[in-house]
């Protein structure tokens, strides 16, 4: 499961933005195989008397944390691919809209996770793409 926590100014982005950025995000993932509904993304809008960097307030940046549940890669390569690729991803929503854009993805342990009460089966597994096909988590 990504879980997306899209930190941004009061107003940077409307309704129908933030729609096509979560889906975008959810391509993203399901491009990899991820079922659509392991990926989340809530944003919260911070007034820039509550958003601060180096001890003053900011009007212009947003603060995206990732965090990774569903797959991990050890792989240096990967991980700096995939970093790259998240990148690209935001650059329609932060740089192109004239935004200072910063972000961090987190890993949290496979076995510390659970969706409705089910541990999720193995990545890339049959119970895996039956559970994408359904969108749904499948006992």
């Amino acid at each position: 499961m990504p879980l997306w926590h899209i930190y941004h100014p009061v107003g940077a982005y409307s309704d129908q933005d933030k729609q096509e950025f979560a889906r975008d995000i959810t391509k993203f993932y399901t491009g990899v195989g991820l079922p659509d509904f392991y990926v989340v993304a809530l944003f919260h809008e911070i007034p820039e008397s509550s958003f601060f960097i180096g001890g003053e307030p900011t009007g212009n940046t947003v603060r995206v944390v990732v965090e990774h549940i569903a797959r991990h890669t050890q792989d240096p390569h990967l991980r700096k691919r995939m970093t790259e690729a998240l990148n690209a991803l935001m650059l329609r929503y932060t740089k192109d809209r004239g935004l200072h854009w910063e972000f961090h993805v987190d890993e949290t342990p496979q076995d510390m996770w659970m969706i409705a009460g089910l541990w999720p089966p193995a990545p890339g597994s049959e119970a895996e793409q039956a559970w994408a096909r359904e969108n749904r988590p499948i006992p």
